[in-house]
């Protein structure tokens, strides 16, 4: 029997000397180097192989190392293949870490002082307690759950919207789209954590930022096909949006006549707000597989209904 890993080739020595160490009993192969497909039961992977059906026959799981699956074309896939996300909890970790950081950089005025400090300009500005800043969370999954809670540890007031109903200490949660224009109105800085389907495709577009408050900062660490990008320049330079940091783009890796590259309201970074990280989620991904030789739901299972 044996697992293959399709995904950063460097990374992937790691994840070989863990199956050696650990698991012994799976073959460790990395992509292309298949040997015999039978033998092939796991994939592990950011992308799929076209064809997978052809290209590996008894595919038993395919083991997504990442939080969300929408790079996947499930469509393609077999119907009857199980497909689970990466429960790493250095992913979440990270995604905190990453949405604290952009959070307090547009509660602080960063940006702006980033173009004082580039224009030699030496000049405060009257700031807002964190009590003052409404932060509203759109998708409360695992990500959104512990992002809220560590946003609250700051003293923000935190809510949320799903497209079904949550409940989540200290946050207020909206969901549907009857309460979405409520959660809108009260949202100083948006976060946007949702899956990307076709239902959420371009859901951060013009409309809805007429819907925030004037001024408001928007943090995209979901997908670039969220964003409706020419929607973003045209809220920034009308000044309805404040700002906003994106750790993703249509594109990826954006071009360099990209218009976000030299923004003064953008901050833009590479789709680096978490990775999975080899050390911590090889325990999630032999856990998944031994659940799956004892006949077990896998953790982290998705729905192909809804695509998360």
């Amino acid at each position: 029997m044996a697992l293959l890993y399709k995904a950063d080739p460097q990374r992937g020595e790691r994840w070989r000397q863990l199956f050696a160490e650990h698991a012994p009993d799976i073959e460790f192969r990395q992509w292309p180097n298949l040997g015999n497909p039978d033998d092939i039961h796991y994939l592990a992977a950011w992308q799929a192989p076209d064809d997978l059906a052809t290209v590996l026959p008894n595919l038993k799981a395919l083991l997504a190392i990442s939080a969300g699956v929408d790079q996947l074309n499930l469509h393609t896939l077999p119907a009857h293949l199980p497909v689970a996300r990466m429960l790493d909890p250095n992913i979440t970790a990270g995604m905190c870490e990453y949405a604290t950081w952009a959070v307090l950089s547009l509660h602080r005025d960063m940006l702006r002082y980033r173009a004082q400090q580039q224009a030699g300009q030496w000049l405060e500005h009257t700031g807002v307690p964190a009590s003052e800043r409404r932060i509203g969370l759109m998708g409360l999954g695992q990500q959104g759950r512990a992002i809220a809670q560590h946003l609250r540890h700051f003293g923000f007031p935190v809510s949320g919207w799903a497209r079904s109903p949550h409940e989540l200490a200290g946050v207020q949660c909206f969901a549907g789209a009857e309460q979405l224009p409520t959660f809108l109105a009260q949202c100083d800085i948006l976060i946007c954590l949702l899956p990307l389907t076709a239902q959420t495709c371009g859901v951060l577009d013009g409309q809805l930022f007429e819907q925030l408050p004037r001024g408001a900062g928007v943090i995209n660490m979901g997908r670039g096909a969220h964003l409706v990008e020419a929607d973003l320049l045209a809220a920034l330079g009308s000044g309805q949006l404040g700002g906003a940091v994106l750790d993703v783009a249509q594109q990826e890796p954006a071009s360099t006549a990209h218009p976000f590259w030299h923004h003064p309201r953008i901050v833009l970074t590479p789709h680096i707000a978490a990775m999975t990280h080899p050390d911590s989620a090889f325990t999630v991904l032999l856990d998944n597989i031994r659940r799956h030789q004892r006949g077990e739901p896998l953790t982290g299972q998705i729905d192909r209904s809804t695509g998360y």
